[in-house]
């Protein structure tokens, strides 16, 4: 028969990257290349991406359960599972199971679409997700700014003439929380039409390098350069108005601001005055800007408000919802019609700390204390789906060990993993070729109006449960009846299609859900599912009201390559649902935080060493050290720090350094370079791969060492509860020979 060509969205990182594959007879992938036709992506492919087949077929991906270290038959797993559950529910309540969500459900289209009723089956609060060692703090800011958490601005990157980032390196990371593909191509498309980008971040970069200027910062300051600058604002007169009259709070956000002049915060970030100024200017100045900060700003103490400063500008300046400013991309699977209730956080509080519910979960900083922890709700049981926390949580160490406690765990994950070896249970989900894709999370932050669906381009074995159906049943098993996961999902749509023929603004209003019903695809019960909500959505057909709308049918058989569903548009009357209607300038739960700010401007700033991660291109957290060609090469798990600190130690290049803080130490290879700002050392994220009863050659090969050793489950942003990844306090010393 020979070879044959199929194409699919990259499902590795948010860049959205089309591929072209080819397959053998097979099945197997034998190439992957970037899909020229793609409209968004237009080629472009990353080294991940063209390694796609390699993970497909890698030897140690789990093709059948696992049911306490032996492989079994999926009947046999579900009812482990089932078992498993109603035992801890039974004896301790619901509570006393967990479910932790992980990075890589939002790169599916089953993840999204099932794992929350997952954890509504379950009943149980506690929830914790990779959101709380990520991104929080832009949810948090969002909803108390916009009114909906997922409302989220992203840089208009084709469009601006000025572009200022902080704790973003998108030449590596492919971007984050602004899909972009080709990030690298974009910035230089900005310099080439006259504009600028700045990067602040504590090391130089491979962004930082592209960019016109960089801006050393020291970590954690980042809340300190960003009030500066809009303490240059206000007392320069550089206010636009052009958002006046949909805005509360200006006047209370200037009062804030005004003992934050660059001269007192320019010892302590590391930036001197004179700079802060300009900065400030010329983002003012320029005549479409948007300001974009990323996990670096996320990932510290002040990390709420770093993202609440980082959209404040955005408005101060004019660049909200404004062509080649910060905008809010449109989904063409989300509806605009929809009502949300005002956004509010502490619902709830987590049993041992007390910290508040943030978005219907609690910080995976905690999820160790509910496991050790006695006394009623204690966790005794967790469900994981994707994910390592045992690498990717702070004091991972910890959480590895609470892990080894519970009376049982269930994992949905294709690898016998450093998490997934605690499960009495694990359920792979099919590979990549086998899984049909559509980004319902990622969709919603691209920087370019998008849709773009990619059936299985190789079938399921017979009796092989797809990813969907996987989660399905498990939802169903947490109800409480393991039913056909077939009924969830007829659940959900008779329930969606009656709240939207019954909703006014709907484009379905007033008609009849089971006529419906029989529009949808043929395909299966998640294709339904998909349909229905693009039929719902922005460019949807409105089940026929509009024939030249969009379709499950239409997306999947015109535009096999993606559809281009053009620029950003202002929208924020769509998005904006705040209860006064207008834009929430200064909040008083981040008026009240900024006091952290004044005090620490008081006090001598603190001395010593910190730590900080960081992103290599080929990697992407812990999933991908298994694929031989993404980790050959010299070392990428080195301990990088300022020539002046390494001579300080008596340190060379090659030589091993402890480092050492609260929570525990690591030896790494010292990587001496003057890309990172002095006082600063950096250790990747998402190593760590040598713990026994794993199943993954190629990384335990090259294992390296878990930065989360050292970092601090006790600090945390407390306005979201993310974790502290950035400005560690650590102490260094040549390792012991």
């Amino acid at each position: 028969m020979g070879d044959r060509t199929a194409f699919r969205t990259c499902p590795l990182c948010e860049a959205l990257c089309g591929l072209e594959l080819t397959l053998d007879d097979a099945g197997a992938v034998t190439r992957v290349r970037g899909d020229d036709k793609d409209p968004f992506s237009k080629g472009f492919i990353c080294p991940k991406g063209a390694t796609l087949g390699r993970l497909d077929g890698d030897p140690d991906r789990l093709a059948e359960p696992l049911v306490n270290g032996e492989a079994a038959g999926w009947d046999e797993a579900f009812a482990a599972v089932r078992q498993g559950l109603a035992d801890v529910i039974g004896r301790h309540g619901r509570d006393a199971v967990a479910v932790y969500i992980g990075n890589p459900t939002a790169h599916s289209i089953a993840g999204p679409l099932y794992g929350g009723a997952i954890v509504k089956a379950l009943g149980t609060r506690n929830l914790f997700t990779a959101s709380t060692a990520d991104q929080m703090p832009k949810h948090v800011s969002c909803g108390h700014m916009f009114g909906d958490p997922l409302a989220i601005p992203v840089p208009d990157l084709d469009r601006t003439r000025h572009l200022l980032m902080l704790g973003a390196n998108p030449l590596e990371s492919n971007g984050s929380l602004a899909s972009a593909p080709d990030f690298p191509g974009r910035l230089k498309a900005i310099k080439a039409r006259g504009g600028k980008v700045t990067v602040v971040d504590p090391r130089r970069t491979r962004t930082a390098a592209l960019a016109d200027e960089h801006l050393f910062i020291r970590p954690g300051t980042d809340a300190f350069f960003l009030m500066a600058l809009v303490h240059t604002l206000f007392a320069e007169d550089l206010v636009d108005d052009r958002l006046a009259g949909r805005v509360n709070g200006q006047d209370d956000l200037r009062a804030l601001a005004v003992d934050f002049a660059p001269e007192r915060v320019a010892s302590r970030t590391g930036i001197p005055a004179d700079a802060i100024r300009r900065t400030a200017r010329e983002l003012a100045a320029a005549d479409r800007a948007a300001v974009y900060g990323r996990i670096g700003t996320c990932t510290q103490a002040y990390g709420t408000l770093n993202s609440w400063l980082v959209d404040a500008l955005n408005v101060l300046t004019g660049n909200l919802d404004r062509e080649g400013g910060a905008m809010f991309p449109r989904p063409a699977h989300a509806p605009v019609y929809r009502r949300r209730k005002p956004f509010t956080t502490g619902r709830w509080r987590s049993r041992v700390r007390g910290l508040p519910e943030v978005n219907g979960e609690f910080p995976v900083a905690t999820l160790a204390d509910e496991i050790e922890t006695e006394g009623e709700g204690r966790v005794r049981a967790l469900i994981t789906i994707g994910g390592n926390p045992a690498l990717s949580a702070p004091n991972a160490a910890r959480l590895d060990r609470a892990l080894a406690g519970l009376e049982f765990m269930v994992s949905v994950d294709p690898y016998l993993n450093e998490t997934t070896r605690h499960a009495q249970v694990i359920l792979p989900p099919p590979r990549p070729a086998q899984t049909p894709h559509y980004d319902i999370a990622l969709t919603g932050l691209a920087v370019r109006d998008y849709a773009r669906y990619s059936p299985p381009v190789v079938p399921l074995p017979d009796g092989r449960p797809s990813e969907a159906a996987i989660l399905g049943r498990l939802a169903m098993i947490a109800s409480g009846s393991d039913g056909d996961p077939a009924a969830l999902d007829e659940m959900i749509i008779t329930s969606t299609l009656a709240k939207a023929t019954a909703l006014e603004g709907s484009p379905v209003h007033g008609r009849e859900p089971d006529e419906l019903r029989k529009m949808l695809d043929t395909g299966t019960l998640t294709e339904q599912r998909l349909d229905m909500m693009l039929r719902l959505g922005p460019y949807g057909d409105g089940f026929g009201a509009d024939p030249s709308g969009l379709t499950l049918t239409r997306l999947r058989t015109e535009h096999p390559h993606g559809l281009d569903l053009g620029a950003l548009k202002p929208r924020l009357d769509e998005v904006l649902c705040t209860t006064s209607g207008r834009i929430e300038l200064c909040p008083p739960t981040f008026a009240a935080d900024v006091d952290r700010l004044h005090a620490a401007l008081r006090d001598a700033p603190a001395g010593g060493m910190v730590l900080i991660g960081r992103r290599h291109l080929r990697s992407n957290n812990s999933w991908l050290h298994n694929v031989p060609e993404l980790v050959r090469g010299s070392n990428s798990c080195t301990l990088q720090l300022n020539p002046a600190d390494a001579d300080r130690l008596g340190v060379s290049a090659g030589d091993t350094v402890r480092v050492t803080s609260r929570t525990g130490s690591v030896d790494a290879v010292a990587e001496p370079t003057d890309t990172v700002m002095p006082g600063v050392v950096s250790l990747p994220h998402g190593w760590g791969h040598d713990r026994p009863g794993t199943r993954a050659a190629v990384a335990r090969e090259h294992a390296g060492v878990n930065v989360n050793a050292v970092t601090d489950e006790q600090e945390i942003d407390p306005l979201s509860g993310n974790a502290v990844f950035s400005g560690v306090p650590v102490t260094l010393a040549p390792a012991a020979p």
